[in-house]
């Protein structure tokens, strides 16, 4: 009758396996799309905002939230521009798309034309930031203080030269200046974009043609909702999304909306950074490296604000100056990260064991530049780890073999001293030091290699390079799921195998426990990305040749 039980086994595990099909589609099926549409919010009063002193920089402007229902702005009777299609100012780079409005000069909408929305023919560039009717998430920049133009009632209106802007072939910069003329004084807001750059500068030129010292500070901040966006088909680690900065006592400081939400925070400190992180893409506001600038993180309405307020500028009667900043929106590129502000780069999330990550992340780009394929690169890699660990394995391995090779003596114990563990225990020690083998042994050399392991676990979740990138056949996404379960399946037989080769544990429970194991990992790797399953199966493939020869050469010398 053993033959019946396994057909039924077999048949519960396909029809689980097709229900699990079809359950996914479902959910893909059933995820609503949102339309991406840039809408504005109407024009209201802000928070009143205390003018700004010597001591300290003025609390930042707030923005009111929009009504989601409304496309339309209200700008009031003193606001020159009537239609929202004259606010907006189109500009396109190589690697951004960008909308500003012309009132207040704020980033509403930053699209990337090299980092699509998925791997669908035709598919739209992925929206970073965006004013729609469902989410918020824009940047914010302005002057406030005695003479700053964010101190009334109603936002400055700029004008620009043109109703558009794009990068032509050739052209390596790219600026777009939006001009406002107030009480004597003429302000130039100015975004400076770069060839294949997502850092954009942002400065204002202030030329003083009055009689009297012109004087503000220079905020720049990020207004978000709290919506976590949609991750790609994958379990795996839940990645933080949120606002983070450096501070004084923290290179890298997370503050979660959940905490905002309980209680604002402050802190000031020389140079700095302050970013919306997510998975693979961050936005960041970086200031002045010289300044002693003041952050700010808070709760307002429905929203998330946070930003910085840099030092005040004083400009002489007939004089000229500048008040700068810069604006990162794009995906997380290590190296560039690292050259724009110190610590930016740790907003790539390697959890604590960054100081190991960061090299095989290096390893690895190394070895994509050379093979040009991440599967194979991630292989690649795998083997090289292996390697560095070979002669620890090796220890481990022969300690397994040698238990193999007790094995029907420790049954035999096992039966003679029956339902006495006292006396099975003793038993099985003299055992032990008889043959001179460590039960231990197998143990330790895996435990040296689990801060490897876990680092490379993050390096794969965290590597926006590998976001979209394909292997073979009908992986054509490391980052996501195997779309048809296959890697997992066959990292469940290489456990399976591996685990014959490893001496089955004396109890019986234990036994019965570690055959369930291959099955239970492959269910749980099967929303797992494709890169780490590959890793994963490598390995066990790697591990399963190197004790399969260390098992055989000990067991041919018995």
């Amino acid at each position: 009758m053993d033959w019946q039980r396994n057909l039924l086994l077999v048949a519960m595990a396909a029809v689980t396996f097709l229900l699990v099909l079809e359950w996914n589609n479902f959910r893909e099926a059933q995820t609503p799309e949102f339309d991406q549409t840039t809408t504005l919010q109407p024009n209201g009063e802000f928070v009143a905002v205390p003018a700004a002193t010597d001591s300290g920089a003025s609390v930042i402007p707030e923005v009111p939230a929009a009504n989601p229902t409304e496309v339309t702005p209200d700008l009031g009777a003193s606001t020159p521009i009537a239609e929202a299609s004259q606010r907006l100012i189109p500009v396109r780079t190589d690697v951004l798309d960008v909308l500003i409005d012309t009132v207040g000069g704020d980033i509403l909408r930053v699209a990337l034309p090299q980092h699509l929305e998925s791997l669908e023919e035709g598919a739209d560039p992925y929206v970073l930031l965006n004013q729609t009717n469902f989410t918020t998430y824009v940047a914010q920049s302005g002057l406030i203080g005695p003479q700053g133009t964010d101190s009334g009632q109603d936002r400055p209106v700029f004008r620009a030269s043109s109703s558009e802007f794009t990068l032509e072939e050739g052209q390596d910069e790219l600026v777009v200046d939006l001009v406002l003329q107030q009480d004597g004084v003429d302000i130039t807001k100015r975004f400076v974009f770069r060839r294949g750059d997502y850092l954009v500068d942002v400065n204002y030129h202030v030329e003083n043609r009055t009689a009297e010292p012109w004087q503000a500070h220079l905020f720049a901040q990020i207004k978000r909702d709290a919506h976590t966006p949609p991750v790609d088909n994958s379990m795996g680690m839940k990645p933080y999304v949120g606002p983070a900065l450096s501070t004084e006592e923290r290179n890298y400081h997370r503050i979660s909306f959940d905490d905002l939400a309980e209680k604002s925070y402050q802190t000031t400190r020389e140079g700095g950074w302050i970013a919306m992180v997510q998975r693979y893409f961050i936005s960041a506001w970086i200031p002045e490296a010289s300044a002693q600038n003041r952050f700010s993180l808070r709760q307002v309405g429905d929203l998330y604000v946070f930003g910085y307020t840099a030092p005040a500028t004083t400009i002489a009667p007939g004089a000229s100056g500048e008040l700068s900043s810069r604006f990162y929106a794009g995906p997380k590129d290590q190296y560039r990260l690292q050259e724009i502000a110190p610590y930016l780069d740790l907003t790539i999330d390697y959890g604590w064991l960054w100081w190991l990550a960061k090299p095989i992340f290096w390893l690895l780009i190394k070895i994509q530049s050379l093979v040009g394929n991440w599967g194979w690169s991630i292989i690649l890699l795998t083997v090289v780890i292996k390697a560095l660990f070979f002669h620890l394995s090796a220890k481990s391995y022969r300690s397994m073999a040698a238990m193999r090779k007790l094995q029907p003596e420790m049954m035999r114990l096992r039966d003679l001293h029956g339902d006495d563990r006292q006396k099975l225990s003793q038993a099985t020690m003299e055992l032990y030091r008889k043959h001179k083998v460590n039960p231990l042994g197998g143990c330790l050399p895996i435990l040296v290699q689990m801060p490897v392991f876990i680092a490379l676990f993050w390096v794969l979740s965290e590597s926006v390079e590998l976001r979209h990138a394909p292997w073979i056949l009908w992986i054509n996404d490391l980052s996501v799921r195997d779309p048809w379960f296959i890697l997992p399946i066959i990292m469940g037989a290489t456990m399976w195998a591996q685990q014959k080769l490893n001496p089955a544990p004396p109890d019986p429970m234990q036994a019965r426990i570690m055959q369930l194991m291959p099955v239970l990992f492959t269910f749980f790797l099967m929303w797992f990305p494709a890169g780490l399953v590959l890793y994963w199966t490598v390995n066990n493939l790697l591990s399963i040749l190197q004790q399969w020869l260390i098992t055989r050469r000990i067991e041919a010398t018995a």
